[in-house]
This record gives C-alpha cells, sequence and structure tokens, in this order.
C-alpha cells in the first residue's frame, strides 16, 4: 500500500474530487491493466487518449484518476462515488515523479548512467556494462535490444521505457542486487518525461546527426538538441564527445560538471595513431589512449566511431576506478549483438550483421568498411513495410554508390507486398550505376552471398542486427541471421 498524498509530494496538483489521504494499491497507464484499488494515469497519447477510458477503469476498481484534461465526473460518479480525481499541467511528467515514489525511489540507491546521441548508443551500454562486470560489478542493462540484469533477459518495447515502467525495473534490478544501471536516454524518452523523477549519476553525449524529426518524433532539428540536451541538467557528471560540431547546442544550460573524450588533445581522454586491423573474419582498429588512461587499446569492431564508443565508456569506467588490464581486456573482447557483430564462416571473407536500417546509418558503415579495402563490398539489405518510401529510395541510392554489388531483399515487410519495397528500393538503386540483384526470400538471399563470396569480400547483412524475427502481415515469424547463416554453412 501506498498514501497517495506521499505519492504527490513533488508535483503540483489540483485535487478536483475526493479525498487525497488514502492506501492506493497499484499504478498502471494501460487500461487492461487496471485492478481494485489502482491509480490510474490519463495519458494523451499519439492514438489513444487514455482520459476517454476513465469511466472504465473506474468500473474495474481504479480508485484515483491522474488527468490533464476535464472529464465527465457525473460519468464517474454514476460508476462509484468515492473516486479522487487529481488534475495536473503533463499527466506524463507527474507519472514520472509518481511511479518513482511508488517505488520508493530505486534509482536513488543505484547508479545510473545514461547515454544519448544519435548513434553508438546501443554499443556504448555494452561496452561499459561489459568492462564493469569484468572488473566485479553488478550491472542492468536498459535499451533497445533488452532490458538484462542477472540472468533475465526482456525484448524492448522502447529504448527508454515509460516512467512507470523504467521504475519498477530499477525497483526489480535492485532486488536482485545489481549495483549499477547502464539504460540508452533516448531524445523521444526526454520528450516524453520517462526519465523524470531521478538524477543520472553519469550521462554521456555520444555525437548528434539529423535523425527522428518528423510526425510523431521530433518536430526540429532544434526540439531533437533540446531533448537531447536535458540529460546534462539531469546528471551529476557529463562525459561528452568534444569532437561532435553540435556539442555546444547540447551542453547549453548544463549543470553538470563536464569531462570530455575524442582525438583533440586537449580532451579528458583522447585517441591517437589509430591502426585498422584486418583479417579474413575479422575486422578492428588498435589505438592509444591518452589522459584519463594510458594503454594501446583494441577492439573487434571497425572505424572511427568504434573508437569513439570505446572512449566514452572507459571514461566512464575511470570512475569506478576500474584498471588499465580489466578496460583494456574488455574493449578487446566485448561484441554487441546485431551492432558490426562480425559472424564465423569457414571462408575467407567476412561476414557482418549490422542493424543499420535508414540511409544515414547504412551510408556511416559502408563507409567505414570501405577503408579496410575489401576486395568488393556486397550489402544485402530490404526496408520495413508501413514506414516512409523515402527511406527506400535514400538506402538504394546510398548502396549503390558506396557497393561493389547489392542484394535485395526482405526486412519486415509488414502489411506491404515484399516486391513493392523492393521496386522502391530499385528507383533508389537507378541512381547509380551500382551492379543489384533481387531475391524477395531473406535466407535464399544470404546463401546466394554465401555461395559467391569471395576472398577478401566484405559482405554487410543489414537491417536486421539483432532481431530474431521477421514481421508480415501482423505476425512475428522466427528469423534470426545467426541461424539462417548456420543452416546454409550446414548445406554446403
Amino acid at each position: 500500500m501506498n498514501n497517495l498524498v506521499e505519492l504527490l509530494k513533488n508535483i503540483e496538483y489540483t485535487v478536483v474530487q475526493g479525498d487525497i489521504n488514502i492506501d492506493i494499491t497499484g499504478i498502471e497507464m494501460d487500461s487492461r491493466n487496471v485492478a481494485e484499488g489502482n491509480l490510474f494515469f490519463c495519458i494523451s497519447g499519439f492514438k489513444v487518449d487514455g482520459h476517454s477510458f476513465a469511466a472504465d477503469v473506474v468500473q474495474k476498481g481504479a480508485k484515483v484518476l491522474i488527468v490533464e484534461k476535464d472529464i465527465d465526473l457525473k460519468a464517474i460518479d454514476e460508476v462509484r462515488k468515492d473516486v479522487t480525481v487529481i488534475k495536473v499541467k503533463d499527466s506524463r511528467y507527474a507519472m514520472a515523479f509518481i511511479s518513482a515514489a511508488f517505488y520508493d525511489h530505486p534509482a536513488d540507491k543505484l547508479k545510473v548512467i545514461g547515454i544519448t546521441g544519435t548513434k553508438g548508443k546501443t554499443t556504448t551500454s555494452y561496452l561499459i556494462k561489459g568492462i564493469l562486470e569484468k572488473a566485479g560489478f553488478k550491472v542492468g542493462i536498459i535499451g533497445s535490444i533488452e532490458i538484462a540484469y542477472g540472468d533475465k533477459h526482456i525484448p524492448s518495447k522502447n529504448t527508454t521505457p515509460e516512467s512507470f515502467v523504467l521504475q519498477k525495473v530499477f525497483a526489480d534490478m535492485l532486488a536482485e542486487g545489481v549495483e549499477i544501471v547502464v539504460m540508452e536516454a533516448a531524445s523521444q524518452g526526454f520528450k516524453l518525461h520517462r526519465t523524470q523523477g531521478f538524477t543520472f549519476e553519469i550521462g554521456i553525449f555520444t555525437n548528434l546527426s539529423p535523425d527522428h524529426i518528423g510526425p510523431n518524433e521530433h518536430e526540429s532539428m532544434e526540439e531533437y538538441i533540446e531533448c537531447k540536451s536535458m540529460l546534462f541538467r539531469q546528471c551529476k557528471i557529463g562525459i561528452v564527445n568534444a569532437d561532435d560540431n553540435s556539442l555546444v547546442k547540447v551542453i547549453k544550460g548544463h549543470t553538470a560538471e563536464l569531462e570530455t573524450y575524442g582525438f583533440n588533445e586537449e580532451a579528458d581522454l583522447f585517441a591517437q595513431n589509430p591502426e585498422l586491423i584486418k583479417k579474413p573474419g575479422q575486422l578492428g582498429v588498435k589505438f592509444n589512449l591518452h589522459g584519463l588512461y594510458n594503454f594501446v587499446a583494441q577492439i573487434p569492431t571497425p572505424g572511427r566511431f568504434g573508437i569513439y564508443n570505446a572512449m566514452a565508456a572507459t571514461a566512464v569506467c575511470s570512475h569506478f576506478n576500474v584498471p588499465d588490464e580489466v578496460v583494456k581486456d574488455a574493449l578487446a573482447t566485448t561484441m554487441v549483438k546485431g551492432r558490426i557483430e562480425i559472424v564465423k564462416t569457414p571462408y575467407p571473407f567476412t561476414m557482418i550483421i549490422d542493424y543499420a536500417h535508414n540511409a544515414l546509418s547504412l551510408e556511416s558503415i559502408l563507409n567505414t568498411l570501405r577503408e579496410y579495402k575489401p576486395a568488393r563490398l556486397i550489402t544485402l539489405f530490404g526496408c520495413g513495410g508501413n514506414r516512409s518510401r523515402d527511406r527506400r529510395f535514400e538506402m538504394g541510392e546510398i548502396s549503390g554508390k558506396l557497393s561493389d554489388l547489392t542484394i535485395i531483399t526482405s526486412d519486415n515487410p509488414r502489411d506491404e507486398n515484399p516486391q513493392d519495397i523492393i521496386n522502391d528500393i530499385k528507383t533508389g538503386m537507378h541512381k547509380t550505376s551500382g551492379k543489384y540483384v533481387e531475391i524477395i526470400d531473406r535466407k535464399d538471399a544470404i546463401r546466394y552471398a554465401i555461395n559467391n563470396g569471395k576472398a577478401n569480400d566484405i559482405i554487410v547483412l543489414a537491417g536486421k542486427g539483432h532481431e530474431d524475427y521477421q514481421e508480415i502481415k501482423g505476425v512475428k515469424y522466427p528469423m534470426d541471421e545467426r541461424v539462417l547463416i548456420k543452416e546454409i554453412l550446414g548445406e554446403n
């Protein structure tokens, strides 16, 4: 039981009706899950307005409603007379603080590390987790792939969960003995107040480029930057990429103690003398670290952005007194599922699985892989159905320009005809002189790539990454590219 007065302590509110000196049994924002004695948050969502379910949740037993709009009190009273209605300026904002109080502020007893940026959040989070676990800490992770702690692995619905889910996860992690939580702090999470109600121990900024601008995301680049900047007014220590052109805007108005990383010698942690490592089935980088740590590092992922991710993770670990050798060993061995993940095969080419599913990320990885001077750069990808057609044109054009061969196939066609999606991709391809083949079935397409791969080729399977399903007509069918590759290799 939780007393409502205590839960409302950190927010401004108006009592529309009812008593606030009462106990509640639980909190909920999904009307389907409401039980007797619950507090229900009426959220104005993109598709559904929770205020329209007020009478329904009262019928199910809700005794407190948090609202940001006027509701039909007469309809409520006809169902139940003792319902308390609390009006706030923003229901999502109030939900964050009430949720934190309901679970007894678990984040205050944890060290929570938040990572924001356009690219690199997932990889950096797993690098931090890998290093800190090698150093003996119990670490939980919250991000675009999963929520994971101990032996629990829960697939993610949102990169940054809704605040009442997030606070419950914090509480569950604390109960399991977790000491440090590493989480991806997406701009949408800040916009929707999912990260309010607690203070991050450390905030990290990776980089910024135009993304997530459009309906149901961010109205403009300015809003996108402003949302990311919120992290540095909500953390104690900020660790930021000194080389990023948007840094000044991102840290504007910050209240954190700042540290920097980059290739500039003035950064608190900086890298020098990067050296590409290339063998069949292996791509990586070796470089010198100076400042907060001083050693020669090596990572099993290619390119300059891999060095940035490694520096961000390393800078964090200096605050937990992790020894050089532990950091060095973890950097050399930590791989992230679906993020430039190299898959071993018995052949003299290199095969990579990556989540690149828009033009920006595809261009970035292909340009990086070009630096390794492959005999051929082969890109296999499709595009998701029920998504912007522009993405298809753009990805087709990028792959046509940067790949020696493109294998166009299916991704998650959803409700669309896969051939229609492929035709859109070909529209972009036709703006270039790039060679391509089209093979609708993704397993057949991967088989073609493997059977036609040659020595020193780099083959990129783009778009699926960590996903282990293919969504067709509302149904998610099992499909893990690692399994497909293993099956195909077994045929040869």
